[in-house]
């Protein structure tokens, strides 16, 4: 224990030069890219096309069928009407969508400019036609699992989105770019890994049927690029084992990645012991007793010319035992996912920095394992956190608000004219319990500031939904005899989401005048055993992208 503590002190400040981003380029030994997933405004299918999926309202499609769109065109022969017609009909518009398929000849010409017949399997796949008031018109949700069932695991495949608009091109993109996730370890048959790559390229058109157009104001297709990019980033972090994602790994991607995104990125990170010192004790608290050390990373992204800015503070809990108090197997399993919120914050930085958004943005990660062994926080124990408040220790698995209690200390108190402070966290399962596994929960300290995330995940697809704000009737759930407060509320049916936002809250320095909105996003970080990269969208719409403003 001692020799590991002495190898943990040590600072550091870079500041990096500039390459082109990828999220691919510093994979693990074993993660592989399953599917290359790119957006273009080409009509025309190649001759290497195998698939080609229809996406749209079953209104839309059936319009689209009857119209002299040039994408019909390689499908004119089978365009004479009626199985086309039968395959939209058969079409369910309800809330779950539904694909229809059949093979298809396909009329392409080859470089030798003679006409080639082959076969393509083409898919209509229909979102409902109407949505409640709190989802997203575009139903990105069933877009991922219909795109996700109806797309082989090898080919080229083209996508149509029939119907879209430019604000709708960025939920989409993110959407489709959660059926194909980056990370795999199976090892499969070396022999056959030709015949396993996956082209998707997807194209949007508009209300007439044709390519949506791009003008100065309006580069939607770069959008989807990076948003895409940003979530599958943000959910290859979220599926890689504890093994392999360590906080050392965890930080050295963080330096690949603000090297490779160039001299407006700045890298700092402050590192075990150092912690310590600086009196960041919930990071460090939650933290010492693991092999790789603790750390709070800071990127700060500086545009030319800005009139706001922004702090971005992510639970990175590359793995939660639960501390000494242990979780039970069965829900220890997926703590991996833990680490949702710092990866949904890097993948939305990188996509913002990419897209040179107008907005100042500081990105700070508490990076930590909860672990056991002898130098493990334990209950009773009091830490002392960056904001100079003492926590009395009554569970070390509610150990993600400390954490992010010194990260929103740090913000208020270290960083200068911050206009806004988001913290984003799979920080609660009572999040589940308030606003199921597609809303994120927010909690907010001004009703601007709930509004402006509302409406940031109502255009971005990264659906949110306000949580009770009261901390005046809720603070006395952490009440201690001994500590200016405990980390873990004694009541659990009194709005215990929100009494975890309040938490955090409560380590935001006085003097701050500035907006908070907390995000709880522990039900729509993963779909199944798989994450989701939720929170890349979310961040895009809150730190003002154009295509998302």
């Amino acid at each position: 224990g001692v020799v590991r503590k002495a190898a943990y002190k040590y600072t550091q400040t870079h500041t990096l030069s500039s390459s082109s981003l990828s999220p691919s380029s510093s994979l693990p030994r074993l993660t592989k890219m399953s599917a290359t997933v790119n957006f273009s405004n080409e009509l025309t299918p190649s001759s290497e096309t195998t698939d080609i999926h229809f996406i749209g309202r079953k209104s839309i499609l059936e319009s689209l069928i009857k119209s002299d769109s040039s994408v019909l065109k390689p499908l004119q022969s089978y365009n004479s009407g009626s199985i086309m017609e039968a395959m939209i009909g058969r079409l369910s518009g309800g809330p779950s969508g539904d694909s229809s398929s059949t093979f298809v000849p396909l009329d392409i010409e080859t470089d030798s400019n003679d006409a080639e017949d082959k076969f393509v399997n083409l898919n209509f796949v229909s979102i409902p036609e109407k949505v409640s008031r709190h989802n997203h018109h575009m139903s990105p949700h069933v877009i991922s699992a219909l795109v996700s069932k109806v797309t082989p695991k090898s080919g080229k495949v083209k996508i149509f989105v029939a119907g879209s608009s430019s604000g709708d091109t960025t939920p989409i993109a993110a959407a489709i770019a959660r059926s194909f996730p980056l990370y795999d370890s199976k090892t499969g048959d070396n022999d056959k890994d030709d015949k396993k790559d996956l082209s998707i390229d997807v194209c949007f058109l508009d209300e007439s049927f044709a390519a949506l157009s791009e003008d100065s104001e309006c580069k939607y297709l770069a959008s989807a690029e990076a948003v895409a990019k940003g979530v599958r980033l943000a959910a290859k972090f979220g599926d890689m084992p504890p093994a392999e994602l360590t906080t050392d790994a965890y930080a050295d991607e963080c330096k690949r990645i603000a090297e490779e995104l160039g001299e407006s990125v700045t890298y700092e990170e402050i590192i075990g012991e150092e912690l310590n010192k600086l009196q960041y004790g919930g990071i460090y608290g939650v933290g010492k007793a693991a092999e790789c050390p603790p750390r709070l990373i800071t990127m700060t992204y500086t545009p030319p010319e800005f009139s706001e800015s922004i702090a971005l503070c992510g639970k990175g809990v590359v793995y939660d035992t639960g501390g000494l108090s242990l979780k039970p197997k069965t829900g220890m399993g997926g703590m991996k996912h833990d680490m949702g919120g710092s990866a949904g914050l890097l993948g939305g930085f990188c996509a913002a920095v990419e897209l040179k958004v107008p907005t100042k943005i500081t990105l700070l990660l508490g990076i930590v394992e909860n672990a056991i062994g002898p130098l493990a926080v334990r209950n009773d124990d009091i830490l002392k956190m960056h904001s100079g408040k003492t926590v009395e220790i009554n569970n070390t698995d509610a150990e993600g608000r400390l954490v992010l209690g010194d990260c929103v200390s740090h913000a208020s108190k270290n960083l200068d004219n911050i206009d806004l402070i988001i913290d984003m966290a799979t920080l609660t399962g009572a999040q589940l319990v308030a606003t199921g596994k597609k809303h994120a929960g927010i909690l907010a300290n001004t009703e601007e500031a709930e509004k402006r995330a509302y409406d940031a995940g109502m255009r971005s697809g990264d659906l949110v939904y306000p949580l009770l704000y009261a901390p005046e009737l809720l603070k006395h759930e952490f009440a201690s005899k001994v500590a200016d407060m405990k980390n873990s509320v004694k009541d659990r049916g009194n709005a215990q989401t929100s009494c975890a936002g309040h938490f955090i809250e409560s380590h935001i320095d006085s003097s701050f005048e500035g907006g908070w909105v907390h995000v709880d996003m522990a039900g729509p970080s993963t779909n199944g055993e798989r994450a989701t990269g939720y929170g890349v969208g979310l961040v895009l719409a809150m730190v003002n992208a154009p295509e998302l403003s």
